[in-house]
């Protein structure tokens, strides 16, 4: 399991700016917490390669139900792969209706070039989105040479990457809501 998908018993859930050391001078120091209660949040899953996602999926439900996101607050799409991942977060994040949005997927390299065109444009169109939009959008796509490597990082020995990408959705939409109260839209 990784060192993120176990959920502190006690997250605090609101962000408050602390000052580090007001003699030395240094400003606030902002750290989301994994306290979901509260947090609307949308998970995009890829159908491709079904058996990854939907470990994937699982394990984001079991992260989010954890740190307190109510299944209602849960909305999910679907995908017919990883290519349409940025579209569909883009989409949801101007809705204005999610504090942070999930990408779920497993793109498995072949013999052809496909794998790098498919994996490099999703990931980078999934960072456009969160840049553009200013909602946290979270790549929990897996990456992977081989259906082994997948099967290893969507719940077997190497962890749960859904898990780990729903858990930090939370952090972040935490961070954001922390930091839009300090600092304004």
């Amino acid at each position: 399991m990784s060192p993120r998908s176990s959920v502190p018993a006690k997250a605090t859930g609101y962000v408050r700016p602390v000052r580090r050391g007001a003699a030395s001078g240094k400003g606030l120091s902002f750290e989301g917490s994994n306290e979901g209660a509260g947090l609307s949040i949308g998970v995009v899953l890829s159908r491709f390669n079904p058996e990854i996602g939907e470990r994937l999926l699982d394990g984001a439900r079991r992260a989010l139900a954890e740190a307190g996101v109510r299944p209602r607050d849960v909305d999910e799409v679907r995908v017919p792969g990883a290519f349409e991942l940025p579209w569909t977060a883009r989409a949801m994040a101007r809705s204005k209706r999610y504090d942070a949005i999930v990408c779920l997927g497993a793109v498995v390299r072949g013999g052809t070039p496909h794998f790098d065109f498919v994996a490099g444009e999703s990931a980078r169109g999934i960072a456009r989105v969160s840049e553009e939009t200013g909602v946290p959008v979270l790549f929990g796509v897996l990456t992977t040479n081989t259906m082994e490597q997948a099967m290893e990082r969507s719940g077997g020995p190497m962890g749960n990457r859904g898990a780990d990408a729903a858990l930090a959705a939370v952090e972040m939409a935490r961070l954001a809501r922390a930091l839009r109260a300090e600092y304004g839209r």
